[in-house]
């Protein structure tokens, strides 16, 4: 959300890390074009029994000194033959290759990317982009059946988790955040937690962690599906290692994770496995059917900190954690999802140092297609523009348009988002359209209970019309005093504990008493609102959104 985000303070200090980037494609108007020599294409890469199989094929073989074909493993902050050769095969048009997955070991192959090199003028040459594994969900020791119970969901407030209001509002979700900088720890610290992964030992914080599996059973309990955030927020003194080089020495809320280092890159892995494996509903800790990683992570100067205005380099290094994360979390519980997060800022940018939702979401999936597509999901934010407009049925049609050009993406034209994801090259393996979660989304009552009410009913409703959306989570339970500052009282309940009237009409929404709350609402936009959003109408009215 725009009003916690921070600008870095990044002066006039030079970046003291240089970052060497291989492009290994470049995208224009939508067309790929591959780098020159690398004629070897990666069909495969699939995990069968104890071993990795990876097909490969080539229309043009290329020549080499040995007619072999190398397969490099490399950790992902590697570019080119630097890594381990894990095979070496005949080279040919259509050709397999098999090595050791060497799962939980020092030479684990679960999180690395795959490359093929030739032997030339007795030097290895790269002749194939890198792929990565994409069904590690077959080693996984657990495959937990997910709670998936409704959209209706909330980002509660932990002060509030013994008033009963989660029961009463009936939500099927909720989303929570955790820091890593928290929950990491190391063997000094009484009650820390050992976690041996891939021979070396981890450390989490006892304490910390115990407050996260008893909020997460409390929810399990209830019949409700947890969805956790991780932030990269870099206080703690344990999880220095885990921010990129090139994000050191800023001030930021969040930092894009070290992919680029060995040392935060085995952290990450096993900070994946660890979350995976305790969080399975099978540890007695809980269960977490879905994790988000970062939030909002094409605001680079907020929440994803890299001091680069590089679109590729900050993608690029986004997908590299992503893919670790991704990997570790599903060779542990087959079930969970892994999204990644993007505001609503599709054509235009609030923020220069941000980069628009829509070209961070084409570069993140040309990149996932390219490396070997997975089940990846995604978490959008379609707040009203501006955020404190409270009008989620009549935006200003300065921001709000119902077509691709659209400068932002909220409630109203969701329908557009929905349509993009259903193109051919977005789809998952399975020719399914992606998870879509719009987990974070609120409406304010600092100019009025009314719009909060209709907004509230309006916002849920539309998303419970559209199939391919998973959850609906509101951004807030209660009002948060900083936030009010800039006339976001996002909160259902007030700072004084007063239910609004939104509370009331969130409580009825998706439950039989649902026609009250939808009378209600339509009484206060003027429209029955089913018809509104069954017939996709879309008001605008004119001006910027400032409410006067």
């Amino acid at each position: 959300m725009k009003t916690r985000r921070m600008v870095c303070n990044i002066g006039k200090r030079i970046l003291a890390v240089l970052l060497t980037v291989v492009l290994l494609a470049c995208s224009y108007n939508g067309m790929t074009v591959e780098a020159s020599g690398r004629t070897v294409s990666i069909v495969s890469c699939q995990i069968s029994g104890g071993n990795v199989v990876m097909r490969m094929q080539s229309a043009s073989v290329p020549g080499s000194d040995d007619g072999k074909f190398y397969v490099y493993a490399d950790e992902v902050y590697q570019d080119g033959p630097r890594g381990r050769v894990v095979a070496v095969v005949d080279k040919g048009a259509d050709v397999t290759a098999a090595f050791p997955l060497n799962y939980n070991t020092p030479e684990s192959n679960l999180s690395c990317k795959f490359l093929v090199a030739v032997k030339q003028g007795g030097s290895m040459v790269q002749v194939s982009n890198e792929h990565y594994i994409t069904n590690p969900e077959a080693v996984a020791a657990y495959t937990t059946p997910r709670m998936n119970v409704g959209i209706k969901g909330i980002l509660p407030d932990a002060a509030r988790l013994t008033s009963g209001e989660i029961k009463e509002l009936g939500v099927k979700q909720v989303a929570y955040n955790m820091r890593l900088d928290d929950i990491c720890s190391d063997a000094s610290v009484p009650g820390a937690i050992p976690f041996g992964y891939n021979g070396q030992v981890y450390y989490f914080d006892g304490g910390v962690i115990a407050g996260y599996d008893n909020l997460v059973r409390q929810f399990n309990q209830s019949g409700i599906q947890v969805t956790m955030v991780l932030l990269n927020c870099g206080v703690g003194p344990y999880a220095k290692d885990l921010i990129h080089p090139a994000a050191r020495g800023a001030s930021c809320p969040g930092y894009a994770l070290n992919v680029a280092e060995a040392g935060g890159t085995n952290h990450l892995k096993a900070i994946g496995a660890f979350l995976g494996q305790r969080y399975s509903g099978k540890a007695g800790c809980g269960q977490i059917d879905n994790w988000i990683l970062g939030n909002e992570v094409n605001a680079r100067t907020s929440w994803w900190y890299l001091n680069s205005s590089s679109l590729d380099l900050n993608v690029n290094t986004y997908v590299k954690a992503f893919r670790i994360l991704y990997n570790e979390m599903k060779g542990m519980n087959a079930n969970v999802w892994i999204y990644n997060s993007i505001d609503q800022e599709w054509n235009r940018k609030s923020n220069p140092g941000s980069f628009l939702a829509r070209e961070y979401l084409d570069q993140f999936n040309y990149y996932m297609v390219r490396e070997g597509n997975i089940d990846w999901s995604i978490s959008f934010h379609p707040y009203n523009s501006p955020l404190y407009d409270p009008y989620a049925w009549n935006g200003p049609a300065v921001w709000v348009k119902n077509d691709i050009t659209t400068p932002y993406i909220t409630m109203q034209n969701i329908d557009i988002l929905i349509g993009y994801l259903q193109q051919p090259h977005f789809l998952n393996p399975a020719g399914q359209v992606r998870s879509i979660s719009l987990a974070e989304i609120g409406y304010t009552s600092s100019f009025g209970y009314e719009a909060q009410e209709a907004s509230v009913a309006y916002g849920y409703l539309k998303a419970a019309s559209l199939p391919d959306v998973d959850s609906f989570i509101l951004f807030r339970q209660t009002d948060d005093a900083h936030e009010m500052q800039s006339h976001l009282a996002m909160g259902l309940v007030d700072l004084a504990g007063n239910k609004k009237p939104a509370y009331h009409i969130y409580k009825n929404l998706g439950t039989p008493n649902e026609g009250v709350a939808k009378a209600r609402a339509s009484a206060i936009i003027g429209m029955d609102i089913d018809t509104m959003v069954n017939q996709k109408i879309i008001w605008t009215r004119e001006g910027n959104g400032v409410v006067q």
